[in-house]
């Protein structure tokens, strides 16, 4: 059995929705690409992050399909579960603050998996669209306010794996920001939240409220 932790990510002001986010804190445990590939598959989250060194913040991601070098709400998961200054992730070095019940994390647009930014009309728009079929990231959003800067968002993976539609999703609203080159408070999913900030050096920070939903074992 294999132990593992649910958190909820870019939970809304009231601590409610946010995306589960499978944490397996002893990664040694499951040593190797396949297993954990399976692991994640099994847990069925949109992203599973195992702890290969908690001291370190050293961590590898996993949606149920595939690998990813970087991604928002496993970083700002695995940020507020460890409590280190920095993550090391395979994309590079994620730098790590607190404000209040928000945690922050630092990453480049280059690490962001691929997405294709649909921008519409106006937030009911976004509200009433279908599932896209398989095939392409979509990324559908509109201004809910423009000049606060608030934005409704609705993230679907396109992978064919069993996430038809991503609740809040971190590495998209990071690619948002660097390419409207302004703050964003993001509501996504049935009510998540997302803060990001433009940062010098071409940086951008992600945050979000993280709440956990207790320990649980897998096969």
């Amino acid at each position: 059995m294999i132990d593992h932790e649910v958190l909820r990510v870019f939970c809304g002001p009231d601590g409610a929705h946010g995306n589960p986010l499978g944490v397996v804190r002893d990664g040694a445990a499951v040593p190797g690409e396949e297993r954990r590939q399976g692991i994640a598959r099994e847990l069925g989250f949109s992203e599973t992050v195992f702890i290969d060194d908690a001291a370190r913040g050293a961590i590898d991601i996993y949606t149920p399909s595939a690998r990813l070098p970087f991604a928002g709400h496993p970083c700002v998961g695995a940020a507020w579960l460890l409590g280190v200054p920095a993550l090391v992730t395979a994309a590079g070095l994620v730098d790590v603050r607190r404000d209040g019940d928000l945690t922050w994390i630092a990453g480049r647009p280059e690490w962001a998996p691929g997405r294709t930014l649909r921008e519409y009309g106006s937030a009911g728009v976004v509200d009433a669209l279908p599932v896209p079929p398989p095939g392409e990231w979509i990324y559908a959003w509109a201004w809910q306010d423009e000049p606060s800067g608030r934005v409704r968002a609705r993230g679907f993976p396109g992978r064919g794996d069993g996430i038809d539609e991503d609740e809040a999703t971190g590495a998209a609203a990071l690619l948002l920001t660097a390419r409207l080159g302004r703050p964003l408070v993001v509501t996504q999913g049935r009510g998540s939240q997302i803060m990001t900030m433009p940062r010098p050096g071409g940086l951008v920070e992600v945050a979000g409220r993280v709440r956990r939903d207790g320990p649980e074992q897998t096969g």
